[in-house]
């Protein structure tokens, strides 16, 4: 069995596609007018997320994304990476059927988790996979839309 199968055996679902990957700015507005103006990427949404102390906006790139991030705190994570490593990128989000089996199955194999259970994300059902165990690389997780995280958090998937 190679790496990859034996890394999925206890859930059977290895991640369904890159979701996004986010690159961290200092302005959003002077961001977007390369993604969303030179690249001509399409802007689906910018949203202050006051809980993490950040304005977020998605672009698309095919069945996958680019989120920018602004931290609007200079007290949260966001903000103090964007001063000790400055702007780019930030972390890679994988889609998952069932982000309480990922990570209880991720738990028991020893990954160290910043998230433990399933939280509200911008885009559904969100939990993050501590750098230390990703080879320096902040990983999230997020459900696949109609997953059971997003049921039992009370997300809708309209």
């Amino acid at each position: 069995m190679d790496p990859t199968e034996q890394a999925f055996q206890s859930t059977g679902v290895p991640p369904g596609r890159v979701h996004h990957v986010a690159v961290v700015v200092r302005d959003i507005d002077q961001a977007l007018v390369f993604y969303r103006d030179r690249l001509q990427l399409p802007l689906e949404l910018v949203l202050p997320i006051e809980s993490d102390g950040v304005t977020i906006a998605f672009l698309s790139v095919g069945e996958s994304k680019i989120e920018l991030v602004m931290p609007t705190d200079s007290s949260t994570g966001v903000a103090r990476f964007l001063e000790s490593r400055g702007e780019g990128f930030h972390h890679v989000c994988l889609e998952v059927a069932d982000i309480g089996a990922e990570l209880d199955r991720l738990a028991g194999e020893g990954v160290e988790l910043i998230d433990t259970k399933p939280r509200p994300g911008a885009e559904g059902p969100v939990a993050f996979i501590h750098p230390r165990s990703c080879n320096g690389v902040l990983v999230e997780l997020i459900e696949a839309p109609g997953g059971p995280a997003w049921r039992a958090l009370g997300l809708s998937t309209a």
